[in-house]
């Protein structure tokens, strides 16, 4: 059997294979409200009858002014939960786990009104000029956090992502380069950590279950973070009782990235490496033989697809084509198969 279509199992939830799909905003709220809508069942539930081992569901606002745009998904109320919960058992029918990205956008978020960040600094010239979040911000914001766990948790979501990356709320607190502030929350990286280790603490009071960290590794701008910077946080995480952090790269500031197939694999493994913790590589990631590749050397756990699974929501049978093993597939889809 090749890893990638191994069962693996983090806490008591068993992943079919380690095969994941990334969150990946939809924007298709279209009443503005936060609501799932028609779209949100068909593209889900697609990528679980191609038997994707976990999906997570795209960043879910935790407040309104966290969104990042006006028709990203939401859970700041308990009205989200019944379409939520029926996502998830449209998922869970077809064999795959659920997760849930709880996120908060920031100095990134363009809804209308206010919008809330460590610093007062625009993320560029396009963006409106954040207000620097008060202490009472920050308590409010971590209970939000809370407060979306309890509502994941009822909708029946199997695994919770933290949405650290991206140049997010969480990932502008980690990083110098936004996180300008003088007080507890500023300066060393203690301070920079601490919103993410309260948020991550109350989560844990209401969430039994796995636990992801979605980080961005590297800044690509002097005075950033590095993924060896990181190790020291990822440690942290660890200690707190964060499963697998789910390693992703840049956006924080404006910054011109060399992508290429799986350029950012190697911070995955300096992180797994360096802090001992279960780790997710993402981007460009396109093919089974690349993803074996990935997990056969150590450099991940699991693997997580974004792109790729919105251009071929059935990579799954091509990938265990290509490794030439047999998965299960749905007994409507059996004939396709046949040869």
């Amino acid at each position: 059997m090749a890893k990638l279509f191994e069962p693996f199992t983090i806490r008591d939830v068993e992943f079919k294979n380690r095969i994941v799909m990334s969150p990946m905003c939809m924007y298709s709220s279209h009443n503005e409200d936060g609501m799932i809508e028609d779209w949100h069942k068909t593209h889900y539930a697609t990528r679980a009858v191609g038997q994707v081992g976990l999906i997570i569901v795209e960043a879910t606002a935790v407040q309104p002014a966290g969104r990042i745009s006006s028709q990203d998904l939401g859970i700041w109320s308990d009205d989200h939960i019944a379409g939520l919960t029926e996502v998830v058992h449209l998922m869970q029918q077809q064999g795959a786990k659920t997760g849930i990205q709880l996120a908060h956008a920031g100095r990134k978020a363009t809804v209308d009104g206010d919008i809330y960040a460590p610093s007062a600094i625009a993320f560029n010239e396009k963006y409106k000029s954040p207000v620097e979040m008060t202490i009472d911000d920050i308590k409010t914001t971590v209970q939000a956090f809370k407060e979306g766990a309890i509502r994941a948790k009822k909708a029946g979501f199997d695994v919770i992502e933290l949405h650290g990356a991206h140049g997010y709320l969480i990932n502008e607190f980690l990083s110098p380069l936004s996180n300008k502030r003088t007080d507890d929350y500023g300066g060393s990286a203690v301070n920079r950590y601490r919103l993410l280790r309260e948020i991550i603490d109350v989560v844990r009071t209401v969430w039994e279950g796995p636990l992801f960290v979605r980080i961005s590794a590297h800044d690509y701008t002097d005075g950033g973070m590095t993924s060896v910077a990181y190790i020291e946080m990822a440690k942290w995480m660890k200690e707190q009782g964060v499963d697998l952090i789910d390693v992703s790269s840049g956006a924080v500031v404006p910054a011109a990235i060399d992508s290429f197939p799986g350029y950012q694999v190697k911070f995955s493994e300096t992180i797994k490496d360096g802090a001992d913790i279960l780790t997710g590589a993402v981007g460009l990631i396109t093919t089974g033989i690349q993803a074996e590749e990935i997990l056969k050397n150590g450099r991940a756990d699991m693997i997580l697809l974004a792109r790729e699974l919105l251009r071929d929501p059935y990579w799954a049978y091509t990938a265990a084509k290509d490794l030439r093993v047999e998965i299960q597939s749905p007994k409507q889809y059996e004939r396709g198969w046949m040869f």
